[in-house]
């Protein structure tokens, strides 16, 4: 039989922190306002404008109060899903979305083998924060779906939203502070809780990571809003790519950022970033790859032909109907079956 070239399919991904969608009315935190009709009628068809251009197959998104707030954004983008879901933020009988702090959820064409929130801790991964005790598991819940593509390729995806840097002070039961946030030692104090919380959020996650990847050709895509940079130490808490320019061995575990691994180079911009924070871009929003999809691995069953950011509404001035955060597209490739 002769040599036939190697045959693919496409999956594109994208990852989208909505900025607190929730309904008209639904009060979500302290301090602000409710969305009046008009406003949430603006969130979403902005955002029904935003999911139709991303196209995704799959689509992770972040900071959402209430399902059928994403299903709305979903019926303005006019494109067909077949799974919209975000466990805790169910709106039903006796369901009243998120509460405390928003979920996050995914979007699929493909078709859901099996969908888990991730919500304790391991052991290994349970630290003691300063003034707040045990920290024993996520904040908001990272979603670890199974999907398998039309050709029968089964492919897992995380969804993620860490902790953010913003300092975390201590309150009382009913909300109230109970230090000073304007004392800089207190500030000090309260950034190093977030750090902390965040990466036992991340080992949690890598520690999940590995029990995925140990040993198996399982493909595995990770995405969402992590709150720190790429080469951050959480990021790589999760990542472990750092070990894999000495050690090869170490590639079956780590999980490389797309944007690195990306085919087509010429497609890259000098800069990109999915945040800006008191005038200073950042990448928080990302999309990491296990190896299966790393071109240059002998275990490759697929690559990441390119990365595209997103983020030309950034500069368009604060307004919650929008998103403050860049969505993140990538645009991976599996190898197909070979033909009996």
């Amino acid at each position: 039989m002769p040599h036939l070239p190697p045959r693919f399919a496409t999956l594109m991904v994208a990852t989208a922190n909505v900025l607190n969608l929730a309904q008209p009315g639904r009060h979500f935190y302290d301090g602000q306002d409710p969305y009046s009709q008009a406003e949430f009628e603006r969130k979403v068809g902005w955002l029904g404008e935003r999911i139709k251009v991303l196209n995704a197959d799959v689509l992770a998104v972040q900071e959402v109060w209430d399902e059928v707030a994403l299903r709305a954004a979903i019926a303005r983008s006019g494109l067909q899903y077949g799974f919209v879901g975000v466990p805790g933020a169910e709106n039903g009988p006796g369901q009243h979305g998120a509460q405390g702090t928003p979920r996050v959820g995914i979007v699929t064409r493909l078709k859901v083998e099996s969908i888990e929130s991730l919500i304790n801790f391991p052991a290994a991964a349970m630290v003691d924060v300063p003034g707040l005790g045990p920290h024993t598991r996520f904040e908001r819940p990272p979603l670890l779906a199974t999907l398998r593509m039309k050709h029968g390729q089964p492919v897992a995806f995380i969804t993620a939203h860490l902790k953010s840097k913003r300092p975390k002070f201590l309150q009382d039961a009913s909300g109230q502070p109970l230090e000073d946030p304007v004392d800089p030692a207190v500030q000090a104090v309260a950034s190093l809780r977030s750090l902390i919380m965040r990466a036992s959020e991340a080992l949690a996650l890598r520690l999940k990571v590995v029990e995925m990847l140990h040993r198996t050709r399982l493909p595995v895509v990770l995405m969402g809003d992590l709150n720190d940079s790429p080469h951050s130490v959480t990021t790589q808490l999760i990542a472990a790519t750092s070990q894999t320019a000495y050690d090869k061995g170490a590639r079956d575990n780590a999980m490389f950022s797309a944007w690195d691994v990306q085919g087509e180079a010429a497609l890259r911009r000098d800069v990109a970033y999915s945040h800006i924070h008191q005038g200073y871009p950042e990448v928080l929003d990302q999309v990491l790859v296990s190896e299966e999809f790393v071109a240059t691995s002998r275990s490759s069953i697929g690559d990441v032909r390119r990365v595209e950011v997103f983020n030309d509404h950034l500069f368009e001035g604060r307004d919650r109907s929008r998103s403050d955060h860049g969505f993140v597209r990538a645009l991976l490739r599996l190898r197909l079956p070979e033909p009996a």
